[in-house]
This record gives C-alpha cells, sequence and structure tokens, in this order.
C-alpha cells in the first residue's frame, strides 16, 4: 500500500515537473501592430528581441498581422505574451485581451513620450484648414489607430459636427502610417491623417518631402504608444520583462516606434484621455476592430 502511494506520488511529482519545464522552456512571442511596413517594424525591434532573449533565458519571436486587430486577437487568444500597440489598440486589447501598459518609449532629444496627429495633403492641393477637407478624399490609417483613427476622427467631429464618412467625398483606411503619407505624395488621397512621428521619419529618409506632403493641422499631445504584456503573465515574468525594456538603455541603443533614447514606465491609468474620447464620441468595439 505504501509503495503504491510513494508511486503515485512520484508520478505526480514527475508530472508537475515536467509541466513545469514546459511552461518554462515555452517561447515568448512579441506582437507588432503593422503601424508601418512588416519587415521594417520587424527590423526595428530587433535589438530589443534580442535583449529580451537574452534577458529571459527564452526564445522570443515576433508576430504581425495585416491589421491591428489581428494582433489584439492573437493576445486574445493567448497567442501574443508582449505587444506594442498605439494607444486606442491598447484600449482594445486591454478590453478584449486583459493587457496591460508597462513602458512606453521616449524620443530622443524630449522628456516626453506625447506625439500628435498631423493631416497632411498635397503641398499644392489648395487645402489649408479642417474645413477646406469638406467633401474630398481622405485616408485614415486604421480604425483602431490612434493618431491615424480615433484622434483624426474627434478632431474632425469637434470641427465638423460630421463623423469623416460623412464630411468626407471619400474615405478609406490605408492600413499603415507609411501608406497614408505615399497616398498623398502620389495624390491618391486628398487629405491623410497620420503621426508625426512618421510623418517626420519619413521626411529624414527621403520617402516624402515638405514640397510634396503639407501638415495643415495638428492635434493636442497623444499618451505615448505603450509595450503591453498580458496580465494573466507569471508575475515573475512580468517584472523580468519590466526590468529588462526599462533599463535596456544602459545596454543596448533601445529602438522602437520612432528614434528613442529609454524607455519609462507607464501604467494603465495614464490611457484615460483615450478612453475618454472613446465615450465622448459614442464608438464601439466592432467599429474600431472591423
Amino acid at each position: 500500500m505504501y509503495l503504491k502511494y510513494t508511486l503515485a506520488a512520484s508520478a505526480l511529482t514527475l508530472s508537475l515537473v515536467s509541466a513545469s519545464s514546459t511552461v518554462m522552456a515555452k517561447d515568448i512571442v512579441m506582437g507588432l501592430i503593422p503601424a508601418e511596413n512588416n519587415e521594417e517594424m520587424i527590423q526595428e525591434f530587433e535589438p530589443m528581441r534580442a535583449l529580451l532573449e537574452k534577458k529571459l533565458g527564452k526564445r522570443v519571436k515576433v508576430f504581425t498581422a495585416t491589421d491591428y486587430a489581428g494582433v489584439i486577437e492573437a493576445m486574445r487568444k493567448k497567442r501574443v505574451d508582449i505587444a506594442w500597440f498605439g494607444p486606442l489598440s491598447y484600449y482594445l486589447a486591454e478590453q478584449e485581451a486583459g493587457a496591460e501598459a508597462f513602458a512606453v518609449g521616449v524620443r530622443q532629444g524630449s522628456k516626453s513620450h506625447t506625439y500628435k496627429t498631423v493631416f497632411v495633403t498635397p503641398c499644392n492641393s489648395g487645402i489649408k484648414s479642417i474645413q477646406d477637407m469638406k467633401g474630398k478624399s481622405a485616408a485614415f490609417v486604421d480604425p483602431a489607430s490612434t493618431s491615424g483613427g480615433l484622434m483624426p476622427t474627434y478632431m474632425i467631429k469637434k470641427a465638423t459636427g460630421k463623423m469623416p464618412e460623412q464630411y468626407f467625398g471619400k474615405f478609406t483606411y490605408a492600413g499603415s502610417h507609411d501608406a497614408a503619407q505615399l497616398a498623398v505624395k502620389n495624390k491618391i488621397v486628398n487629405v491623410a491623417a497620420d503621426s508625426d512621428i512618421t510623418y517626420n521619419k519619413m521626411l529624414s529618409s527621403g520617402m516624402i518631402s515638405k514640397s510634396s506632403n503639407c501638415v495643415i493641422a495638428e492635434s493636442s499631445p497623444l499618451p505615448g504608444s505603450p509595450l503591453s504584456y498580458r496580465k494573466d503573465l507569471d508575475p515573475a515574468l512580468k517584472a523580468k520583462i519590466r526590468s529588462t525594456i526599462l533599463n535596456a538603455h544602459k545596454e543596448i541603443k533601445v529602438t522602437g516606434y520612432g528614434t528613442l533614447s529609454h524607455y519609462v514606465a507607464v501604467k494603465p491609468a495614464d490611457y484615460q484621455l483615450i478612453r475618454n474620447m472613446v465615450k465622448e464620441l459614442g464608438i464601439n468595439k466592432q467599429q474600431m476592430m472591423k
């Protein structure tokens, strides 16, 4: 009888050790929203991915999708553990997938992690204000984008009393920030809404110029795009991920969305502005994740 109990206990112990080893060996998956070309995004985050892999002692893989909703859904299904979101897509991931913001990048030469929406038109379009955009063709980025979705919608509604679909003659989503800028450069649309980060980055790279793409309106500051992990991850693992990201600048030249100097800690409460705008506009999850 004792032998049976001993064997049973041993079998249980081996089972638990095996299960524990499987959990410990599990790869970490980092999701990246398609704010820009996916290949470029993967390249931008490679130093951070490699550092996380080194510090965590686990293989860290990257997941991308064709739209913002794809990354949110992957986290909801527990196929993504850490993700870089924009503020609005973070809000949606918080609702849908239990995401928890923990860090945000600070741009070089700045003490702030905020950024802005910019409305951009071809420089010879004659469009000088939001009022001049009425009936024109426009491209935003994605329904789940903050600077290329939520904030420009908010700005149009505040200025005109109408939603973008009602105000513009033709309204579409470009899918990424750089695609929105190129749609203006190539005169596919009269207006695009984008982030000032991508606009300045594309100016620096020569992909657009101040004689092709002109900013005619900008928003008030938005909270920066956060790195987030699933709330249900092991607390010790979350602490190690957070520490690695916040101290990354001590070991590598940190990378991410835009040219960054370092990362600072943020909390879910720092994104209340986004929750307030969603509520004021009266838009639902289905509209933002379509």
